[in-house]
Parts: C-alpha cells; structure tokens; sequence
C-alpha cells in the first residue's frame, strides 16, 4: 500500500476547468497563510486574555475562571475532530473553513457587544470591596453564546486549514515545508495576540482589542476566499468512519471463519464496482481482521456488488482501519506529552502572578503574557529548523530527519523544560519563604529558560506529528489526521486539569497562595511522567512500521531511521 495512499489523494482532488490550468502548488500558500494569520490573531483577541475578562469583566472568581478558561480549551480542540469528519465526508475543506470563519465573526461580535453595551455585563465590584453584582442569566447565556461561537470558528478552521493547505500539495517534501511554514504562521500570529492585543486590552480597552479581533477575521477570510480560483479542491467521498465500522461489524460477524490465504477469496471492490488497486492481498498483520475482506456465499451479487455491506468489505476498508490502530499507541505517547506541557502553562502563570514583572520603571510584563515566550522561541525555531537545520542534517547523514525522529527529540527538550522549571520554582520558594523580612521577588526572567526549551521541542514534534499523521493516515482520513493534534491539545488540556485536582486533593503542594506551596514537587512529578513517556514513546517508534515507502521529507524511510 505504499504508493497507494499517495495516488489516491491525488485522485481524489478536483480541479474546477474555469481557468483551464493545473492548480495547487505554492501559489495558495500566501492565500492559506494569510488565512491561518488573520484567523489565529482573531481567535487571540478573546483567548489569550481570557481568564483576566472573566474576573474583570463578568465578576468571575479567579479558580472559576481558570476552570472555565481550560473547558473552553479543551472544547475548541476537540471541535476539528468534528469539522475534519463533515470536510472529508461532506462538504469539503473550503466550505468548512469559509462557514466556520464566518461563525468566529458572529462570536467576536457578540464579545464585542458585551465590553459596549453595560446591558450585557454585570456592573464592576466595588473598588477595595469583595462586594460585587452578580451576573445574570441573560448576561451568562450571551456570554456562554459568544465562547461558543468563537470556540466553534475556532476549531473548524485551524486544523483544517492545515489539510486543506498540505492538499494543494503532491510532494511529500513540499508538503512538510508547508506543514513548518503553517505552524510558523500560527505562533507569529499568536506572539502577537499574547503581546500587542493582550496589551491593548489591559491598558487601551476590552472593546478595542476585540475590534481588532473582528478586523483581523474579516481579513483572514477576505484573503482564504480571494485565493478560490487557484485552489484544489478536496472531494468529499461520504463518511470514511461508516466503512471502517463495517470491518468491526463485519469481522464480529465472521468470527468463527477460517482464514484463507488465497487472494481470490477477498473482496477488492466497492459498492460502485470500483477496484482497490492499491491493495493486492490482505497483510499479515492484525491477520483476524481480514476475514471482514472474505467473501461467502451470498456476499457478493452476479454483477460483482457488495450485495450485504455489513457482512463483507473492501481489502483497502480493512488496511485501513490496520493503518489506524499501528498509529494509535504513537499518538497516545502525544496526550501525555502535552499533558505536562498544559500544566506547566497554567502554574507558569501562577507564578508570574508573585513574581516581579517590571521591565524598567514604567513597564510591567502582563501575567498571562509570559507563555508568549513559548511562542516567540518555536517560531524561531521552526525558521532555524527548516533553514538551516535539516539541511545541514541532510548533508552530513543524506536525509531529513523522519517524523519519528523529530517527535523524539521533542519530547526530550521539553522533558528538560519541566526540570528547568522545577529548579527555578524551587529558588523562587525559597525567596519567597525567607522569614528575613528582607527578601525580593525573584524576578520573571527566571521563567524564561523554561518557555524557551518548551517552545523548541514543540517546533520540533508538532510539525513532526503532523506529518507523520498525514502520511500514515488512509487517504479518506486526510482532514481527520491533521485534527489528531487539537484532539491530542484538548485531552492535555482535560488531564493536566484533572491532575492539578489531585494534587490538590491528596497533597498540600498547591494551596491558593503557592509561595505557601511546593509546586516545585509538581514540576519533579512532571518530569517523571515525562521520562516514563518518552520510553513508552521509544518502545512504540521501534514497533512501528511506516506505511508509505516516501516519507513527508520527500526520502525513503527505513525501519533503522527511527
């Protein structure tokens, strides 16, 4: 099935005969990145301030906040699963990411409207008073509405996006470039929502930063909608997920059937009569599956059609669901990176919060702005990376590295980040918990290392994850791959909150105030679970075999390139 992935995506794209030419190729990228810009820097104007416009804005108490703020999270990282599915099975990746913006509009307006109109928010607390007005029902609804909304938009053009991009593509090589260059896009975009917008919130006003919001969604889909005439357009081929649960269905029903080890006795051909010919027999591997692929008596009509889909499948159906459990034990090895990964981001600002944040005398760091230095150091990284990096890497060894590769090295430094972070937040407690009297502040530069080794391991495994989905996912399952990182995104998201909770439950490392705790022990737990991971994740690199003999680097992999 090597060569069969790859043929059968360029089969499965149109390309409309209004300007007669061939389309695709890097002329939609500046369309697609102006795109991924304007929408990421949208979608920054009411996220990377959230927590701060809930308890200043709506009265919302700051663990309230938090919580709501990681719902939201994870919520807009499990919507591109959703939005993957309805592209590849439906409408296609344009008309997905086109209504989508237009949703995440609806939402900035509506967030818009709540910082203008004082109808829509409850009056601010008393100035030294924890008396504030409560916030009303109606006021909660419009809110929750306008998290929705953008939350929605958010999730279904992000990722897709990314499909839709690595689609206008047929060289793996190009495709990776894309992928690095999709992610630079991203976190430029994301520095400055963290730095310029966050900013104009907290000192200009709430409904400037989100007018900035609503301008910079209109560009993004100004800019992905005036590109139409050079794209290629995905064809939607109905729900891949229907036929891979008939081999489930259909492998439970023919459980006690013998196993044949002739080729003519399997099935090769759709409903439509089409014939698979990527597949020639069956492999060997997950072997019990193969008997949805079997023919029986009464399977198959005179005309050579399915006649009972539930009982019988394609062999291309079955290779396909292998395709999906092979990759599932590597992208389980993703949630417990970005697991630690979330949680660190969340007492980072904790710490910022107790920490000195002047920059000179007149300027003081935003809390909630420091993970932006996450973002500062991976897209640098990702330029270095692409620019000079590989190349060098591919002149000294004569490849790129694999996507393996790059995802290890990933869950290395980022494993170093978390220790960096338990020995700076152990020199900061002991500050903080001087009984002198005398003690300063440890200053927030000290984070700094931290963000910075974070930042570099993911500008090595997310564009190494990306690929290595794209690449090893069925053809029919293209959009769903590159929504794999949000969903892994968003179970981090749920976990890390879930095990803030336990340590909170069972230990006294986390009180309210934490220059009272010891969340440096949290930090020593994380690198534990992240050294645990990373030899799960090698044991599962080493027993996985890739399915395309070409590699998104455009150079054969071997099973020794891991």
């Amino acid at each position: 099935m090597e060569n069969g992935s790859l043929s059968h995506n360029v089969e499965s794209r149109i390309i409309s005969s209004d300007s007669g030419g061939k389309r695709g190729g890097w002329i939609t990228f500046p369309f697609i990145a102006g795109a991924v810009a304007g929408l990421s820097l949208a979608a920054g104007a009411w996220l990377a301030n959230l927590i701060v416009f809930l308890i200043q804005e709506f009265n919302i108490k700051s663990i309230d906040a938090t919580q709501i703020t990681n719902i939201v999270n994870g919520c807009f990282c499990f919507i591109p699963v959703i939005g993957s599915i309805i592209a590849d099975s439906f409408f296609g990746s344009f008309l997905v990411i086109t209504v989508s913006s237009c949703i995440s509009l609806l939402g900035l307006v509506l967030f818009t409207l709540t910082v203008t109109l004082g109808s829509l928010k409850p009056q601010p607390c008393v100035s030294g008073s924890e008396l504030c007005e409560p916030t009303s029902n109606l006021q909660y609804a419009i809110l929750y509405t306008a998290l929705a909304l953008a939350s929605i938009g958010l999730g279904g053009t992000r990722f897709t996006l990314a499909t839709m991009g690595a689609n206008q593509f047929d060289e793996p090589k190009s495709q990776a470039s894309f992928f690095n260059w999709y992610f630079f896009s991203i976190y430029t975009a994301s520095v400055v929502s963290f730095t310029v917008i966050v900013y104009v919130e907290d000192n200009v006003g709430w409904k400037w930063g989100f007018g900035i919001g609503v301008i910079a969604n209109l560009i993004g889909l100004a800019i992905f909608v005036s590109g139409t005439r050079f794209y290629c357009f995905d064809k939607p081929k109905g729900s891949p997920f229907v036929g891979l649960a008939r081999v489930v269905v259909a492998t439970t029903l023919k459980r006690n059937l013998k196993i044949s080890s002739e080729s003519k006795d399997y099935c090769y051909h759709g409903d439509q009569g089409m014939t698979d010919i990527a597949i020639a027999t069956p492999s060997k591997s997950f072997r019990f599956l193969n008997r949805a692929a079997q023919k029986v008596e009464g399977d198959i009509k005179p005309d050579g059609s399915i006649a009972k889909p539930w009982r019988v499948c394609t062999v291309q159906q079955v290779e396909d669901f292998k395709t999906l459990i092979r990759i599932m034990p590597l992208w389980s090895t993703s949630i417990f990176l970005s697991t630690p990964i979330a949680a660190m981001t969340s007492l980072a600002i904790l710490q910022a919060l107790n920490m000195d944040r002047h920059l000179g005398p007149h300027f003081k760091i935003p809390a909630s702005s420091v993970v932006v230095i996450t973002l500062i150091s991976g897209s640098i990284s990702l330029s270095l990376i692409y620019g000079f990096l590989y190349p060098v890497w591919q002149k000294l060894t004569g490849r790129f590295p694999t996507p393996l590769q790059r995802i290890g090295l990933g869950h290395v430094l980022s494993v170093l980040g978390m220790a960096s972070a338990a020995v700076v937040e152990s020199k900061r407690l002991n500050i903080a918990q001087d009984q002198s009297g005398d003690n300063v502040p440890m200053r927030v530069l000290w984070l700094f290392p931290q963000m910075v080794l974070v930042g570099i391991g993911e500008a090595f495994h997310f564009p190494g994850q990306i690929s290595l989905y794209y690449q090893e996912f069925p053809a029919s399952l293209k959009s769903t791959s590159t929504a794999m990182i949000p969903l892994v995104i968003g179970i981090g998201f749920y976990l890390s909150t879930g095990l803030i909770d336990l340590v909170q439950r069972f230990t006294s490392w986390l009180p309210d105030n934490i220059d009272n705790g010891k969340a440096d022990n949290v930090y020593w737990m994380l690198v534990v679970i992240g050294v645990v991971n990373f030899g799960y994740y090698l044991v599962c690199a080493k027993l996985h075999k890739y399915q395309n003999a070409t590699a998104t680097d455009g150079s054969p992999d071997s099973d020794d390139d891991k």
